[in-house]
């Protein structure tokens, strides 16, 4: 078993490698080597049974897509993303890393597949978003809603589900999309998402320190916790995908609550101190992106085929503390 991960220096990415190298095996089958990509080089984890190579590179880039796949690994894990906010803001880079990285890795991934005789045909997992979905939504969005995102990440995204379920449907690979939840709460600095105000109200509280919401506490969302995340792609690695058919791409499970409820969660955990230090600063353009997001899920299809996350925010709190938290309020 060879793995290749894509985009392992991101928060996601990281947590997998180490997971990945803590366990030592994946579907089943002892890993016998690992290559951690990105365009930062990912720093290895500290203790794995197996070689690791880590590398930076830029996905975007021509020439990397056949040299990454040249070695013919057995999982692909496709994390590698320009974030939501970023890909809105500069167009090109957007399309450059969601759209062109991928298509480059499908087609290097078909050409070495052509090159065995069609012996070679990896698993590929991809993490796609709920973003793919644009408004007007149902009360509740089932999986075969309509893909029709109102921003460029969504976009991206969601031509790349297209292209895995074709890719896979021609026997090249065998693909599966993942659609994650907004992740909360996430670790470290924050980053350029829109979304990241949702981890942001409840992380810099924990930590002491002052945290800005720039959307109205009736804004409800979808999340699971990095180690749900984790859960899923590992899951992936194993599912039948022959239960999957031509539709290729999955919403995950996840807890629909409005930042209010957040809030209420944060309170109950870490006292009125905490929920003080958050200011309210209306961001127009987080609050329209925001607005074409969908909010609640039937994520019955992801759940029947075991993939699992929390029930309730609370839960991702509690998750958060026991996975990341450097400490409590200050």
């Amino acid at each position: 078993m060879k793995i290749l991960v894509v985009g392992a220096a991101g928060m996601i990415g990281r947590k997998l490698c180490e997971r990945l190298a803590r366990d030592g095996a994946l579907a089943g089958k002892p890993i016998e080597a690992a290559h951690f990509v990105d365009i930062v080089p990912p720093s290895p984890p500290a203790f794995a049974a197996f070689p690791i190579s880590c590398e930076a590179f830029d996905v975007a880039a021509p020439y990397v897509a056949p040299k990454l796949i040249a070695d013919r690994p057995d999982v692909v894990y496709l994390l590698a993303s320009v974030v939501s906010g970023e890909a809105e803001s500069d167009f090109d880079k957007g399309y450059a890393i969601n759209l062109d990285g991928a298509r480059l890795l499908f087609e290097a991934i078909r050409s070495e597949h052509r090159l065995s005789g069609g012996l070679y045909r990896p698993r590929l997992v991809f993490t796609s978003s709920i973003a793919v979905f644009g408004a007007p939504f149902p009360e509740t969005i089932r999986d075969d809603f309509f893909t029709t995102p109102l921003t460029s990440y969504g976009t991206q995204k969601a031509v790349t589900e297209l292209l895995l379920a074709d890719y896979s449907r021609r026997g090249f690979f065998d693909g599966v999309g993942l659609r994650l939840p907004t992740i909360c709460v996430r670790p470290g600095p924050p980053n350029r998402a829109a979304s990241g105000f949702f981890s942001g109200i409840i992380r810099e509280p924990l930590a002491g320190r002052e945290a800005t919401l720039p959307v109205a506490d009736t804004v409800r969302h979808w999340h699971a916790s990095p180690r749900s995340a984790i859960g899923f792609l590992l899951h992936a690695a194993e599912l039948d995908l022959a239960e999957l058919g031509a539709r290729r791409n999955l919403t995950m499970p996840g807890v629909s609550v409005t930042v209010g409820e957040q809030i209420e969660a944060l309170r109950a955990v870490a006292g009125e101190a905490a929920v003080k230090l958050i200011r309210r600063q209306r961001d127009e353009t987080i609050e329209r992106i925001v607005a074409g997001w969908p909010s609640r899920f039937d994520a019955s299809r992801a759940t029947r085929l075991g993939f699992v996350a929390e029930t309730s925010f609370a839960e991702i709190i509690r998750v958060y503390r026991e996975d990341d938290d450097v400490g409590p309020v200050a």
